[in-house]
């Protein structure tokens, strides 16, 4: 039985506002408590205690949706208003029906690997997060290759010499990984991509690993706005020697599924396969 549930909203999209208006009367109307609607970028935002959440967007609402939740256990269902979107599976007119299914307990949930990542200079902790989609070290436009190493589970793998390193989960496999050459994994895989932007050495392909094993890289060189990325929303500048450690999260993202599509109908009309 939902209790409480939450709106997360694209900013600054009126419409999206308007639905979020009326899909708070119909909680009302149905004796759900609603913790509140907020902008995806709102850094307050306390979900945790809801047992639905409900997000009005594309990916990166959903993407911000994932880290506002924090470590509750709760279905959150994704209503598109993005251009191009994998997360929010749900179109607007499914809305009703859709929320419906999950509050009548009539429902399936995808549980998401996701991500936690930390970066350790000088032996410190000094930034930590979540992702859902990808931990990225990127160089800047006009900065010379940068050097990566990365080991597994303490074994060396290889010291990446290339424009950055991006390591996505299944779920990030279709953002950045994609573009940048690396393979699409299902979502349900217990795996991990590893992808080289633009490697020196052609030679140095993506790997595909277990999500269980622990991911050490560490910048060798690269003193010109070498940059971490945490799903693309957040960022924290490096230097030299800097060690970003990446491990499996116990929190999963639970992203409701639509009974009328799967995996395969998403790729085949986001990315227009056939066409």
């Amino acid at each position: 039985m939902i209790e409480t549930a939450a709106i997360v909203i694209k900013p600054g999209h009126a419409e999206a506002r308007s639905t979020a208006a009326g899909l708070a009367k119909w909680f009302s109307e149905r004796n759900i408590t609603l913790a509140g609607t907020f902008d995806a970028n709102q850094a307050d935002a306390d979900l945790s205690g809801c047992g639905l959440v409900v997000v009005l967007g594309g990916d990166g609402t959903m993407i911000a949706a994932a880290r506002m939740i924090g470590k509750a256990d709760v279905p959150v269902l994704g209503i598109n208003y993005g251009s191009l979107g994998y997360l929010t599976d749900f179109r607007i007119e499914e809305l009703e029906a859709a929320v419906g299914s999950v509050v009548s307990g009539e429902f399936e949930a995808d549980h998401r690997v996701m991500l936690d990542a930390e970066l350790i200079r000088d032996g410190e902790q000094i930034a930590r997060g979540r992702v859902l989609n990808d931990v990225v070290i990127n160089k800047a436009a006009l900065a010379r290759i940068i050097a990566i190493e990365a080991r597994l589970d303490g074994l060396f793998v290889n010291s990446f010499r290339s424009d950055g390193l991006i390591v996505a989960t299944p779920t990030g496999s279709t953002a950045y990984n994609l573009s940048a050459g690396g393979p699409i994994v299902f979502p349900s895989m217990n795996a991990v991509v590893l992808t080289p932007i633009c490697p020196f050495t052609l030679s140095n392909r993506p790997i595909v690993i277990p999500d269980s094993a622990e991911i050490e890289l560490k910048l060798e060189n690269g003193n010109e706005g070498v940059i971490l990325s945490l799903d693309g929303q957040t960022g924290f500048p490096l230097v030299v020697g800097d060690t970003v450690r990446i491990r499996k999260s116990r929190t999963t993202l639970n992203l409701v599924q639509p009974a009328n599509r799967n995996y395969f109908d998403v790729l085949r009309k986001k990315l227009q396969w056939g066409r």
